[in-house]
């Protein structure tokens, strides 16, 4: 056991959590499902349900909004490649689904731009930049003053410069553990390879008014493979995008472990991927143990 995954065990719940449902949320999984067509030859990996491994846990990064809407169609107006996003969600210890989990997602759009965020701009934080290069030369000087930077490992999340949300969304497990969001192929920023943010919570009551209490059990990324990503570069509006992208083994946060670490297993017609892309992923976590990404 790591000294991250100790540290978790022993941090207290949450005091409470609180989801406000939105209008509009009669959207029914074939709906997901249905929505793209994908050629089965292209798929790039296939695996059986990971066991007693926990899915690496990761920073949360600046721009998560909590408490905002219950929906599985984050896209909204958003362009971009229809992504169907399927997650499975297990206990790590005994390999069994947990059932009624809400799950979070939460990514920049195409032009690397995140909803509540769009005073930033792309290229706007959230660590894993490019390390420094060179030999530090003089002494530092003077007292460290105030808070630290937010965008890195212990930095927090920033407030929200607008009222938007598109590419957001939480969605409960089923009784399998799974739960399928629709939304777009992300695009990239400064700094970052492509990656979806992702939070579950456990032991909340889902009500009508959303879901309510509880605590967070696992806060991560989803990762894209280099060759996927690649075929995005040529497919409006990604090809608009005129930040430089950070590689999958060029980032700083992907912890370079496959699939343990949120690498998804992706679905997709090499020469036509604008049609669509499927996404699926098994994350193990420990549900008795908190972890809010701090």
């Amino acid at each position: 056991m790591t000294d991250t995954q100790e540290v978790l065990r022993d941090k207290g719940r949450l005091t409470r959590r609180t989801v406000l449902a939105a209008g509009g949320v009669a959207v029914t999984a074939a709906g997901v499902g249905g929505a793209l067509a994908v050629n089965a030859s292209a798929q790039e990996e296939t695996s059986g349900d990971a066991c007693y491994t926990l899915t690496s846990e990761l920073v949360e990064g600046p721009y998560y909004i909590d408490a905002d809407k219950i929906r599985q169609d984050v896209t909204e107006d958003e362009e971009g490649i229809p992504l169907a996003l399927t997650l499975k969600v297990i206990d790590a210890e005994t390999c069994k689904p947990l059932k009624d989990a809400a799950v979070d997602i939460w990514h920049c759009n195409a032009v690397g731009v995140y909803s509540g965020y769009e005073a930033m701009g792309s290229g706007g934080g959230g660590g894993g930049g490019p390390a420094p290069t060179g030999t530090p030369t003089g002494t530092p000087t003077g007292t460290p003053t105030g808070a630290p930077p937010s965008g890195i490992p212990g930095g927090g999340h920033q407030e929200p410069t607008d009222d938007k949300r598109y590419l957001r969304g939480t969605w409960r497990t089923d009784r399998h553990g799974h739960v399928t969001f629709r939304t777009v192929f992300p695009g990239w920023y400064q700094g970052r390879c492509v990656h979806i943010h992702v939070k579950v919570h456990v032991d909340g009551t889902w009500t009508d008014a959303g879901y309510e209490g509880g605590h967070t059990c696992h806060t991560g990324q989803l990762f894209f493979a280099e060759k996927a990503v690649l075929l995005t570069e040529d497919v409006a509006p990604y090809s608009t995008n005129t930040t430089s992208r950070t590689t999958l083994d060029e980032d700083t946060i992907y912890p370079g472990d496959g699939h343990a670490g949120g690498l998804l297993y992706l679905k997709y017609d090499k020469k036509h991927i604008a049609r669509g892309v499927r996404a699926h992923l098994t994350l193990g976590v420990a549900p008795d143990r908190t972890s809010d990404g701090s």
